[in-house]
Formats: C-alpha cells, sequence, structure tokens
C-alpha cells in the first residue's frame, strides 16, 4: 500500500534533503565509490592547494545540483520525469559524498557559502519547475552540459599522480554526462542564448569565490 504524506511530511523531507546536503551525510546509491580502492599520493604544497581547490568547487556544484533536482522533482508536472529527477538527485548525492570525503583525506573542508548555494539553486530548480517540464529539463540539460565541460577541465588540471581525485571526477563527468542526455530524451527545451550565458556568468562567479573560501 501507497503511504499518502500530508504536506508537513513533505515539508520534512525535503528539509532532510537540504540538511544531508549541505552539512554531510546525504543519502547515498548503492553504487562504490570510484576512488575507493585507488593508492593515494604526496602531493606538494602547490598541488594540494590546487586539487582542494578544484574538489570543493566540484562538491559546492554537487550541493547546487541536488537544491536544483529537489526544486524540479518538488514542481514536476509527470510522475514519471518525477521519479528519474529523484534518482538523478540519488546520483548526485554519491558525488556530494565522494567530494566530501575526498577533501577530508586532504585535510581540507567544503565551502562555507554552501548553504547559499544550495538556497539559490532550490529557488531555480522550483521556477524551471514551475516554467513547465520541457523548460525544467532544458534547464536541467544545459546545467549537467556546463557541469560537464567543468569537469573535463578539471581532469586537465589535476596532477597526473593524484588518481583518487582523478577517478572521482572522471565518473562524476560520466554521471553528469547522462544526466544531460536524460534530460533531452524526455523533451527538454533548447533554451535561448541569453539564458544560457547568464548561467555561465553565474557559474564562474561561483568557482572563482569557492576555489578559496
Amino acid at each position: 500500500m501507497n503511504r499518502q504524506y500530508t504536506p508537513f511530511d513533505s515539508f520534512l523531507m525535503q528539509a532532510d534533503t537540504a540538511l544531508r546536503a549541505v552539512f554531510g551525510s546525504p543519502k547515498v546509491t548503492e553504487r562504490p565509490n570510484p576512488a575507493e580502492n585507488v593508492e593515494d599520493c604526496e602531493l606538494d604544497d602547490k598541488q594540494k592547494k590546487l586539487v582542494t581547490g578544484l574538489m570543493r568547487i566540484n562538491h559546492a556544484g554537487e550541493v547546487c545540483a541536488q537544491a536544483l533536482y529537489q526544486g524540479q522533482a518538488m514542481t514536476a508536472r509527470d510522475p514519471e520525469i518525477r521519479a528519474k529527477l529523484e534518482r538523478a538527485a540519488q546520483e548526485e548525492n554519491d558525488h556530494l559524498a565522494w567530494c566530501e570525503g575526498r577533501l577530508k583525506e586532504l585535510g581540507a573542508r567544503t565551502s562555507v557559502f554552501d548553504p547559499f548555494w544550495y538556497v539559490g539553486s532550490l529557488g531555480l530548480g522550483v521556477a524551471a519547475g514551475l516554467a513547465g517540464d520541457k523548460w525544467s529539463l532544458g534547464f536541467l540539460a544545459e546545467t549537467e552540459n556546463q557541469v560537464t565541460k567543468h569537469l573535463e577541465g578539471h581532469l586537465e588540471r589535476l596532477p597526473e599522480a593524484d588518481k583518487k581525485s582523478t577517478a572521482i571526477v572522471k565518473q562524476m563527468a560520466i554521471d553528469e554526462k547522462g544526466h544531460e542526455q536524460l534530460a533531452i530524451r524526455e523533451g527538454g527545451a533548447d533554451l535561448p542564448k541569453p539564458i544560457k550565458e547568464m548561467m555561465k556568468a553565474t557559474s564562474k562567479v561561483m568557482t572563482n569565490t569557492v576555489y578559496h573560501i
């Protein structure tokens, strides 16, 4: 028998998702960490600063993605699309856990601005969902396209010896590309160029800030 949730139940579940995404312990899938059995390496100070900066950006990006998916799932019209968004959000939780774990291994922390990024992205997700499923999916596809390009750039910048971070980022890039293709297959609309450019500008502000803080 399917349980019927009250509005208060739904609020508590959404709040739990938000707290887990921002402050740790997100609900992950059955997939193992791709860096679990990869040997770690010694990094000099310059390399460590670079890796921690990039992994902090990746973690903050996943906080944004989790909020975006949450907002879109909340406002999706089609139950099947909602279910697929929720599964994709679980996979983004994997990314959150992997990035946070790697940062801890490096003796680094996540961004202090994570709550701010979460709230802003949740609002965007809700707004995109209210615009209709095709626009919501189009926004998601463009977001994942830009994220994939960021991750590919990070793979080029990561030290060759850092196999653990590389393994994580590679799997993240594969997943993000898959989410982009999912959104396109489900009928995502191609966004107007000004919106794409605005998204790029916003992303640049976020990445430049999070790299250091």
